[in-house]
């Protein structure tokens, strides 16, 4: 069940642009799906009601069934580095519940983070692609790029998708982490899709919907 009474995140991945990367039918055939948010709170903020910024976290199967969700408080000195926070402890926590072979589709509210991460993925060695645009990071955000950049190694294909805020579950997650702390208290699921959605074949509706052809 999507959280929330959203829609799953498999159909929020299919509605929306990969940066730099064609989005064709087959590109929802993920075996999990990833949204992360990040959020910053500034000092005043935080002395005022003594809420932090946070990082939050869910985690889908392709068939909607949800493995995880996290809300925890966080520092982080701006949302830009927020943003790449909650992008890296959402891929540790997936690496410990999904296998190496698996296909993953990642929500991210952050233009910046979204087309960084696509343009990593088309410069790895080995691939036919050029980087579509030079990938620039913000220096604060540490080695969690690089954290980032190693677990997206680790799977067999990612591919990144660009979501509003106002659309990704993970966001009240990040915004409200003194409400939501309960989540983390849900019981540990390490679900395997019930079905590879990998040989999955989904012509388009011009072909689909066509009738046989007339002698």
């Amino acid at each position: 069940m999507a959280a929330y009474g959203r829609p799953t995140l498999r159909d929020l991945f299919d509605e929306s642009p990969t940066p730099h990367i064609a989005h064709p039918p087959r590109s929802h055939h993920r075996d999990f799906y990833l949204a992360t948010d990040g959020s910053f709170r500034p000092h005043a903020a935080d002395e005022a009601t003594d809420a932090r910024g946070g990082l939050g976290v869910v985690v889908e199967t392709f068939d909607g069934e949800r493995v995880v969700r996290l809300s925890v408080s966080d520092g982080a000195p701006d949302n830009n580095v927020a943003e790449y926070r909650a992008l890296h402890l959402g891929l540790d926590v997936l690496a410990t519940r999904a296998p190496a072979d698996a296909r993953i589709g990642l929500l991210i509210d952050h233009d910046q983070l979204a087309g960084n991460v696509n343009a990593e993925l088309l410069s790895t060695p080995g691939s036919a692609h050029d980087p579509p645009h030079p990938v620039t990071v913000p220096p604060e955000t540490g080695l969690h790029w690089r954290g980032i950049r190693a677990r997206l190694s680790g799977f067999d294909e990612v591919r990144a998708a660009r979501i509003d805020s106002g659309r990704n579950p993970a966001h009240p997650l990040a915004n409200a982490p003194e409400q939501y702390a309960h989540v983390n208290q849900e019981p540990d699921r390490c679900v395997v899709p019930q079905a590879s959605a990998t040989d999955e074949r989904v012509p388009p509706p011009s072909r689909s919907e066509r009738g046989g052809a007339s002698d």
